[in-house]
C-alpha cells in the first residue's frame, strides 16, 4: 500500500441536469496522486476544479468512473461509510471556512477528534490552535474572529484527525493578500511537518507553483499536468 498512489481516479465524469439538457462538469478525468506529494489544480471558473475535489473526497457522487482513496474504493461505500473514511483519512479546508457559529474556536477544532472518540480532544485542539497562532483566541466564536483567523481555525480543524490527505478549496480566496500569504505559509508548514498529501484548488498561480505538481483544467478535462521546481 505504501507505494500505491494515495488517490487514484479513473474516467471520472459528473453530469448535472440544466433545464432540458445535461451539463457535463467533469469529463472522463483520470489521474494518480502519490503519497506525501503536493498538487495544485488550477483553471478558469467552471472548469471542474471544485467538482473534482469534492468527488475525490467522497463529498459528492460521480455520474460514472471511480475514486480510490488510500486504497479504499469510494464507489462501493454508503454515505455513512464514506463519512467514516473522511473522518479517518481526510482533512478539508473550505474557502468559506465552514465553521459552526455556535461553537468556539476550540470547540470547532475539537469536532473531528470528538467524532473519533479521542479522549485527548481538548488538549490536542488547544495545541493545534497554538500552532496556528490562536492560542489566546480559543474561547472566541467565529463572529468574533477576522477572516484570516477563521481560516486558521479551519486549518487547525483540518489537521486535527492527522489526515493522510488534505484537500484545500481556494483556501486564500476570501482573504486579502497579506493575510492570504500568512495562511499559505501555515498550510505548507503544517503539511510538511505532518507528511500529509496536499491537493489544493486555487486561482492564485503563485500559490499553485509552491506545490510540486500543477494540473491545469479546462472544460471539465485535464489540460496539462506538470511538475514544478518547488521544494515546498
Amino acid at each position: 500500500m505504501k507505494n500505491e498512489p494515495i488517490l487514484r481516479i479513473r474516467e471520472l465524469t459528473k453530469n448535472y441536469r440544466s433545464g432540458s439538457r445535461d451539463l457535463t462538469v467533469l469529463n472522463k478525468v483520470s489521474l494518480d496522486v502519490d503519497r506525501g506529494s503536493t498538487c495544485a489544480i488550477v483553471g478558469p471558473s467552471g472548469s471542474g476544479k471544485t467538482t473534482l475535489l469534492g468527488l475525490s473526497a467522497g463529498l459528492d457522487v460521480p455520474s460514472s468512473g471511480s475514486v480510490t482513496l488510500n486504497g479504499i474504493v469510494l464507489d462501493l461505500l454508503t454515505e455513512d461509510e464514506k463519512a467514516q473514511v473522511r473522518s479517518s483519512h481526510v482533512g478539508f479546508i473550505f474557502q468559506s471556512f465552514n465553521l459552526l457559529p455556535s461553537l468556539t474556536a476550540l470547540e470547532n477544532v475539537m469536532i473531528p477528534l470528538e467524532l473519533k472518540g479521542d479522549k485527548m480532544a481538548r488538549q490536542k485542539a488547544d495545541e493545534l490552535l497554538g500552532k496556528v497562532g490562536l492560542g489566546d483566541r480559543a474561547d472566541h466564536y467565529p463572529a468574533q474572529l477576522s477572516g484570516g483567523e477563521q481560516q486558521r481555525v479551519s486549518i487547525a480543524r483540518a489537521f486535527a484527525n492527522e489526515p493522510s490527505i488534505l484537500f484545500a478549496d481556494e483556501p486564500t480566496g476570501n482573504l486579502d493578500g497579506e493575510t492570504g500569504a500568512t495562511v499559505e505559509e501555515l498550510i505548507f508548514d503544517l503539511n510538511t511537518d505532518a507528511g500529509t498529501t496536499l491537493i489544493l484548488v486555487t486561482h492564485d498561480l503563485n500559490l499553485a507553483n509552491r506545490a510540486g505538481r500543477v494540473i491545469h483544467m479546462k472544460n471539465g478535462k485535464l489540460f496539462s499536468d506538470s511538475l514544478t521546481n518547488s521544494v515546498s
